[in-house]
């Protein structure tokens, strides 16, 4: 059970590589879904591993053995091993849990100052137009979605550009983008290995509202100077919204930039990655599965419902 649930916390670490070649091989779109289901799944493997650790290490003290109605010793690895790993596990899990608080409060303060803001300016439809001197625009999730855009980043640009920037933001709220982000964000809190993967699943969903932009513009050329020079204008903005909102001046704008400046190519050799991909999430889940299970297992034993 120990040596299994030790891959869990290791094969995080392993995507790190893994989601620049998906990003590179794979469509945007497809991107976005595939490094998503990874990342939450692997997060959740973690965290899976993590608790068994900690409660192997709890069944240890008399205390929580007597509430645990445990007849018989535990089986585990040598306490050497195993009460160590439980103290590591339980401080990892309330680190864990901690951030994950702080960040939910700041993010849903952060989400109603959005949505108060909105609601006092009017709006066109889906577009929501705030009077400020700081450039800057990005999509609002809620009922309705809106474009929130300020007039001094409309002044920045030309009409076409407008439309090609409306579109981009459009395309976010129409994607769900921000389920994607706010998904990065917790998983990248569960587990430190999962921290760049966060920042490949922001530059696919720019990437994604990039092509989708394009393709309603009809103009890749046009798309790209729009998400440009909106980049150049925002700049020296501090962004005060929520992280998982997404904006068409995040990420790394050259990239994009360049991406939009060539046709599109058939993704390649694709089929390795999303094979490398799947084995990477699957043997993380079937040994965090196996290893829990095989801890429930010795429980029962100790608790004597099963030899």
């Amino acid at each position: 059970m120990t040596v299994l649930l030790i891959v869990p916390l290791l094969l995080p670490f392993a995507l790190r590589p893994l989601s620049r070649r998906v990003l590179d091989r794979l469509a945007p779109a497809t991107a976005l879904w595939a490094l998503t289901c990874a990342a939450v799944t692997l997060a959740g493997c973690s965290l899976a591993a993590l608790g068994a650790f900690a409660l192997t290490g709890l069944l240890k003290l008399p205390v929580f053995a007597v509430l645990g109605e445990l007849v018989h010793p535990l089986h585990t690895a040598s306490d050497l091993f195993a009460v160590p790993a439980a103290a590591l596990s339980a401080g990892a899990l309330a680190v864990s849990t901690w951030a994950l608080v702080r960040w939910a409060v700041r993010q849903s303060r952060a989400f109603r100052t959005a949505q108060a803001e909105a609601g006092a300016h009017p709006t066109a439809g889906d577009l929501c137009i705030v009077d400020s001197p700081r450039p800057d625009a990005y999509a609002l999730p809620g009922r309705p979605h809106r474009i929130v855009v300020t007039t001094a980043m409309l002044r920045s640009l030309s009409a076409a550009e407008r439309e090609a920037l409306f579109a981009h933001e459009r395309a976010h709220n129409h994607g769900g983008h921000h389920y994607f982000l706010a998904a990065a964000d917790l998983a990248a809190h569960c587990h430190p290995g999962l921290r760049t993967t966060r920042e490949a699943i922001r530059l696919a969903t720019e990437r994604a509202a990039d092509e989708s932009a394009a393709r309603v513009v009809g103009d890749r050329k046009l798309a790209a100077r729009a998400i440009g020079r909106a980049a150049l204008a925002a700049r020296h903005t501090l962004a005060e919204r929520p992280a998982f909102t997404p904006a068409a001046a995040a990420g790394p704008v050259p990239q994009r930039v360049a991406a939009l400046m060539t046709a599109p190519r058939a993704p390649r050799t694709a089929s390795w990655i999303c094979l490398l991909l799947l084995a990477c999430t699957a043997v993380s889940a079937g040994t965090a599965a196996t290893g829990v299970l095989a801890f429930h297992h010795d429980v029962e034993v100790a608790q004597g419902e099963e030899r």
